[in-house]
């Protein structure tokens, strides 16, 4: 088998960067993670976390639990750790549940957790697995590392979790298995079909998971592959349906990045962010962003050198944090040699503002792998590798951001039960959907409750009252509007017509095969238009804030 995977070298090397470090934040070391049977913490790149509806922080463990084939896990916000589920329990070569589970969690809109292990399973390629938040584990897939008998093209080796897009299937990537394949990025639904999309080389080879962009695609990069010279990597774009585009294959030292790690972020500027691991001036990574165009900017070139002493080698890629900017961690760097929190502005503004190992015997953690997570309490959260000898921690990061409210799901109908997590929603008094308040509601627990999607909801920003103060959504929630039906389904230039459905106050255009009508919204649910000059026999299609909507029927315009 081969891995040209996430494991990177605990290596300090004396390199130098441009940014002028910040006063250290409010850094704290909440949990010292022993060693496992590896002689090492196992926590390790990629491992996300995922907040759970409990308001725990949940995510994986490779090689502990109590087979020693690795677990999921979970953290309080004050550092409690808890064992969910460990792996192996067949014992032998892991054949049921896997072994490996690199990747971390993520969270589904069912309130499952959703994530992969690297290896085991049925053909030795690893799986994709639920869990839910008590422990209860489902096995979804067996990767089937082209056994030819099976004629899937999954190959395996996934290091990631996969994630939920807005059409409610999962989508992750692996890195595939044996020599000559490069890797694969797969959609799977909730009942385990699986539906594989191979990489060729000129695109890139070791995907790492791809974010999905506001419109409906998904952005990523790959360590390798891409150009014919320094095959350094590349930025890819594929669809729902599987297609892959190359948009940058990376240049290398000293004019671009190589080697990017970790998934890329759309940035509050509508630009995709993320950091190679190597290359750039001083080929000790950079951070780049990237539009969905494919226009490309090199932001930053990492550098640790006297006599500043900042980070390098970032593995993690970035995170969004509810002020709009992007945090991030390098492997190594800073005043000591072991690692940095940073952050960077859409403007491209670094600073540096926590170093690893700032206290004696390094008890605040050194050689940060693992992305940064920010908590719904505002905090951000993340671990801390450490090595053979000491100092892997989970800890927190607080940069006095204000706390929010999440949801799983981005966007819904009218009608339809929405999540949300937060904190303090036992005293909640109020839900509005960009203003219009839910009807219904129902408070879980202090961290979680469910909410129905009002009529007349508008895409935008949820609010949550609460005894303590208002908790606004990190995200727009798009309210999606629906057709369900015509007042007639044929007539000439000029005919009126009445559409009918729900999520319409927003609407922004109305066509008739494609041809603008003029319109007025006469309430959330109906629409008052014409049949305009020119128009086309076809759907009637309806388009708001929150997305687009057709009729059912055809619409014919007679002569």
């Amino acid at each position: 088998m081969k891995h040209e995977g996430t494991l990177l070298p605990m290596i300090a090397f004396a390199l130098v960067l441009t940014a002028a470090s910040a006063t250290a934040q409010s850094y704290t070391p909440l949990y010292t993670y022993p060693d496992t049977i590896s002689n090492t913490t196992g926590v390790a790149a990629p491992a996300l976390f995922s907040q759970g509806p409990d308001g725990e922080l949940y995510s994986t463990i490779q090689s502990n639990g109590t087979y020693n084939s690795g677990s999921v896990y979970k953290m309080t916000t004050v550092g409690g750790y808890s064992l969910v589920y460990s792996f192996c329990s067949e014992l032998g070569h892991c054949l049921v549940t896997g072994t490996d589970p690199w990747g971390g969690v993520t969270l589904g809109t069912d309130g499952n957790l959703y994530g992969t292990t690297a290896t085991g399973g049925a053909d030795g390629a690893g799986t994709v697995f639920k869990i839910t938040p008590a422990g209860a584990w489902t096995k979804l897939w067996d990767f089937t590392a082209g056994v030819t008998s099976k004629h899937l093209n999954d190959e395996g080796d996934p290091y990631y979790a996969p994630f939920q897009a807005i059409d409610g299937n999962f989508y992750g990537v692996d890195e595939g298995v044996y020599s000559g394949t490069y890797g694969v990025f797969y959609k799977i639904t909730t009942k385990g079909k699986l539906t594989a999309y191979p990489f060729n080389y000129a695109d890139g080879y070791v995907p790492n998971l791809p974010t999905q962009g506001s419109d409906g695609n998904f952005y990523g990069t790959a360590q390798a592959g891409g150009g014919a010279t320094c095959e350094c990597g590349t930025v890819y774009k594929a669809t729902t349906g599987g297609k892959i585009t190359k948009l940058h294959a990376f240049a290398g030292y000293p004019t671009d990045g190589t080697r990017p790690i970790g998934a890329l972020v759309q940035g509050s500027d509508g630009d995709f962010w993320g950091t190679t691991y190597q290359g750039g001036a001083f080929n000790e990574g950079t951070i780049f962003k990237i539009s969905a165009s494919g226009t490309y900017t090199l932001v930053y070139n990492f550098q640790y050198a006297q006599p500043e002493l900042l980070g390098a080698e970032p593995v993690a890629g970035l995170t969004l944090g509810s002020d709009g900017n992007l945090y991030g961690v390098t492997e190594i760097g800073g005043k000591n040699g072991y690692g940095t929190i940073f952050q960077v502005t859409t403007g491209g503004a670094v600073t540096f503002l926590h170093n690893f190992c700032s206290v004696t015997g390094c008890a605040d953690g050194i050689l940060p792998q693992t992305p940064l997570v920010q908590h719904t309490n505002g905090k951000f959260y993340g671990t801390a590798s450490g090595n053979s000898l000491c100092c892997g921690v989970f800890y927190s990061f607080d940069m006095g951001l204000p706390p929010f409210t999440r949801s799983p799901a981005t966007q819904g109908k009218v009608g339809a039960t929405i999540d949300f997590l937060g904190q303090g929603l036992t005293g909640a008094s109020s839900v509005s959907f960009n203003g219009t308040p839910a009807t219904s509601f129902t408070i879980v627990s202090d961290t979680f409750l469910t909410v129905k999607v009002p009529v007349g909801a508008l895409t935008g920003v949820v609010s949550i009252l609460t005894s303590t103060g208002t908790l606004l959504s990190i995200h727009n929630f798009k309210v999606l509007p629906v057709v369900t039906g015509l007042s007639v389904t044929s007539g000439t230039v000029g005919t009126p017509v009445t559409i009918s459905g729900s999520g319409l106050t927003q609407a922004s255009k109305i066509t008739f095969g494609g041809v603008k009508a003029v319109f007025s919204v006469t309430n959330d649910s109906t629409i008052a238009t014409t049949v305009p000059t020119g128009a086309k026999t076809g759907k009637v299609a309806v388009t708001t804030l929150g997305g687009a909507a057709s009729s059912a029927a055809t619409f014919t315009v007679t002569p």
